[in-house]
């Protein structure tokens, strides 16, 4: 811990912070980035937190949620350094004099890795209650430089979200969407920005909870996430004063119907959120910190080191409509391809066409499961074929139709005016009412501690709006926030009951890709989406959200596809967490022995996943682009899928290895296929050749002498 006259420092030789001390105790953040950069001063600067309060609002109008009235009033109180085991700890305590105000700012950063994570701890030390309407996780105003040039080579950067089309990056120049106000004109800031901001139960329903910010000239970039499960997140990054301002918010009032009283001697925390940079090295080294960062603050699991293959009945399978008759010879055809897990998905639950709003017991069908054992032949089944059982649960809804919808109190679901909130068909478990989370946890402690299930799939499929106001005088977005909270805490409790429970975070495919889950749960479903060709993208994006050993992807071959198809469908999956699936026992011998290579191949490379970092060789995938390629790079190898949907038949890479030296460059799957990879040592580039489309194929490449990078 550094301290100078009027400031101080803190940080590791990864990262470094530099904050300046007003005379009058304000305090802003002036330097954020690599230790050996130069700091960007005060220009342009915004408090360290930003709060906005009923009567106490903001000293420049606009849809900003910065400027804010009681941020500039908070003065420096005491900071302090720690460290707990790998992580450098900063806190910093500002006042507010005039209200009693006081904000607890934590920053903490990993050891070696250039990444911050902020959250921030209000406490009301005055005489009267504060009606928070919002609160900054992290605000900073020396994102850039104070210097025009460099807003100009600013592009920015966020990820659109749908259901079957997750993670498609967009990149725009900062001045598209900030343009320039007229340089020295008093008080030419804009009244807005660019923002983003998620609604609802799902976190990254149209947007993932992230963004960035990237210099084109240099590389330097700027990468940040909201690490929260639910919708209520927005993040804003704008000019300001020649500069560039980043402020990172969990649930507001303008955006969320989310509303906190603050009465004396209470205190409220924001939701966390990280930021990851590089200096150098642009968005690539930005997501190759954050995927390290992720790992270090994840829950331990042995999934994240073994890896096993999953095979999941449902996509372009089964589709939720699974019997024993239907599943005993799918279960032997998985066990045959390698799978080391059968998760049954959808439907198991189901005596008929109204099931979407009957679930909530999680009881077998018995028309599905006949016979003595029921639904106990399957999974005992799965067991002699030496695979884990699995089943797929909806935790958090109860249908209307339920038997359980009338055995749980009106006050464990969520509810506005009064009134049990409906939602296609279905009512939304409040987790912070001990009748909600006790229902789950015995139908959990049932089919794991009883049933020997290994493997839980939780889905969640419907949005039920703004939230609960269940409690008196509770805002919509509070009481979501409050039961986002409990869910985090549930799955928790679960975990620690079954600490080898292995459990896949999904919500609609994508809707739920956060890193509050994800720290969380072992793994993520990708996406719903069917067609091999649109998953491409999807499956090659999904690092910058996920790490490779947690994403998982559909491989779902049909017996109608070409054996190319086949190759690129179960490529996808390769670089991440296979999810087998498809209609294996229909496919012909050629095909299927694809399918087998691509899971020998996937067992062959895996104890590499968990220590690789991404990368994209021709950029970050556009939704139509004709050539794709993801990356994951270890000390020693790095691995490389490329896919041809159209185009030409040949395509140039560049990789992190130096030019000179020798680099060996081998096709890993599938290996009787007609790819050709030929290294350039002068240029350090690869040319990849595929001579039809659609193709793929896995590459492996290895410096054969010293000078690896």
């Amino acid at each position: 811990m550094e301290t100078e006259q009027r400031s101080f420092c803190w940080g590791h030789e990864a990262l470094h912070l530099k904050f300046a001390l007003g005379d009058d105790g304000s305090t802003r953040l002036t330097h954020l980035g690599r230790p050996d950069e130069a700091g960007n001063g005060t220009r342009g600067s915004l408090p360290l937190v930003e709060v906005t309060a009923t009567g106490h609002g903001r000293n420049w109008s606009g849809s900003r949620l910065v400027q804010t009235a009681l941020g500039e009033r908070l003065r420096h109180r005491t900071h302090s350094a720690a460290r707990d085991g790998d992580w450098h700890i900063l806190t910093v305590q500002l006042h507010d004099p005039d209200t009693g105000l006081v904000a607890e700012v934590t920053y903490r950063s990993p050891d070696g890795l250039p990444v911050l994570r902020s959250e921030v701890t209000l406490r009301n030390e005055g005489q009267d209650t504060l009606h928070l309407e919002s609160v900054s996780s992290f605000a900073t105003g020396c994102l850039t430089p104070p210097d025009p040039a460099d807003l100009d080579a600013a592009d920015l950067l966020w990820a659109e979200n749908d259901w079957l089309a997750e993670c498609r990056w967009q990149r725009r120049p900062l001045r598209l969407t900030a343009p320039d106000h007229g340089g020295r004109v008093q008080h030419a800031n804009g009244r807005s920005g660019f923002a983003l901001t998620g609604q609802g139960t799902w976190s990254s329903c149209g947007h993932l909870p992230m963004g960035g910010l990237t210099d084109r000239r240099t590389g330097r970039t700027c990468v940040w996430q909201i690490e929260h499960n639910g919708g209520g997140w927005r993040w804003e990054c704008a000019e300001r004063e020649q500069t560039a301002y980043l402020a990172l918010f969990g649930p507001t009032d303008s955006h969320h119907g989310w509303r906190q009283p603050l009465e004396p001697g209470a205190a409220f925390r924001t939701v966390p959120v990280a930021l990851s940079f590089s200096a150098d090295g642009g968005p690539d080294a930005a997501f190759a910190a954050l995927t390290r960062y992720r790992r270090a603050h994840r829950r331990p699991h042995p999934d994240h080191q073994a890896l096993p293959v999953i095979f999941n009945d449902y996509m372009n399978c089964l589709m939720g409509d699974p019997t024993t008759d239907k599943l005993l010879p799918l279960i032997d055809a998985a066990a045959e391809a390698g799978a080391e897990y059968f998760v049954i998905d959808a439907g198991w639950y189901d005596d008929g066409d109204g099931w979407w709003t009957t679930v909530g017991a999680w009881e077998p069908a018995a028309s599905r499961f006949p016979g003595e054992k029921g639904i106990h032949e399957v999974l005992d089944r799965i067991r002699e074929r030496g695979m884990v059982p699995g089943l797929w649960l909806e935790p958090e809804v109860i249908g209307v139709h339920s038997p359980v919808a009338g055995s749980l109190p009106d006050e464990a679901y969520f509810r506005r005016d009064g009134v049990r909130v409906t939602e296609s068909g279905r009512y939304h478990l409040d987790l912070r009412h001990p009748a909600a989370r006790a229902h789950l946890d015995q139908v959990v402690d049932r089919l794991v501690g009883e049933w020997g299930v290994g493997y839980l799939k939780l889905d969640h499929n419907i949005d039920p709006g703004s939230g609960t106001s269940a409690h008196p005088g509770e805002s919509a977005g509070a009481g979501l926030l409050g039961h986002n909270r409990a869910h985090l805490d549930w799955l928790d409790g679960i975990l620690d009951r079954h600490p080898h429970l292995v459990v896949e975070n999904c919500a609609s495919g994508g809707m739920r890709l956060d890193h509050a889950l994800l720290s969380r749960l072992q793994l993520q479903s990708t996406s719903d989406q069917q067609n091999l060709h649109r998953y491409a993208p999807i499956a090659a994006s999904a690092p910058t959200a996920v790490t490779p050993e947690q994403g998982a992807v559909w491989a779902y071959p049909q017996p109608e596809d070409s054996l190319d198809e086949v190759a690129f469908t179960m490529a996808s999956a390769l670089l991440g967490r296979v999810h087998l699936s498809g209609r294996l026992l229909e496919l012909g011998p050629e095909a299927r022995a694809l399918v087998h290579e691509a899971v020998a191949t996937y067992k062959a490379i895996r104890a590499d996943l968990p220590q690789a970092v991404p990368s994209w060789p021709l950029g970050l995938p556009g939704w139509d682009d004709p050539w794709i390629a993801l990356a994951l790079h270890t000390p020693a190898t790095t691995y490389l899928t490329v896919w041809r949907r159209a185009g030409g038949e040949a395509t140039t890479l560049r990789l992190p290895e130096r030019a000179g030296g020798s680099v060996r460059a081998e096709v890993l799957y599938p290996a009787a296929g007609q790819a050709v990879a030929v290294w350039n040592p002068d240029t350090a580039d690869l040319t990849v050749t595929l001579p039809t489309a659609p193709s793929a194929a896995l590459l492996r490449i290895t410096r054969t002498e010293p000078g690896a990078p």
